[in-house]
């Protein structure tokens, strides 16, 4: 059931990226997209993120077209990575590479989100 319901923001943010084209990217979005991810950055989900993890970590690529909005999403990344006390931060480095996703945002709690290009 609390996949479903994950799935389904994940969608919904996804749905609202595109239903509101030109507007920045809020974290809101960014955070839907990723919540799937928590239970692997946190060592809860196995050696190995889940397919709906993935397809959030591609949906924060999509959103993060221009430098203002891949800034924008990194703020929002580390924002929600400095949330997590738990965070292991091998897991969060590799998560684009382990979900096979070519991302210019590092998923870290100290990068220097300003020098994004």
């Amino acid at each position: 059931m609390k996949a479903a319901v994950v799935a389904v923001i994940a969608i919904l943010a996804v749905i609202a990226v595109f239903a509101q084209p030109g507007q920045a990217v809020s974290c809101g979005q960014v955070d839907a997209a990723l919540v799937p991810c928590i239970s692997y950055l946190t060592g809860r989900g196995g050696d190995s993120p889940s397919p709906a993890c993935c397809s959030g970590v591609k949906a924060v690529k999509d959103m993060a077209q221009t430098t203002a909005d891949k800034r924008g999403c990194c703020s929002c990344i580390k924002a929600a990575a400095n949330r997590y006390a738990d965070l292991k931060d091998a897991a969060a480095q590799s998560l684009p590479t382990k979900c096979g996703v070519q991302m210019d945002i590092p998923v870290s709690r100290t990068v220097d989100c300003d020098k994004i290009n």
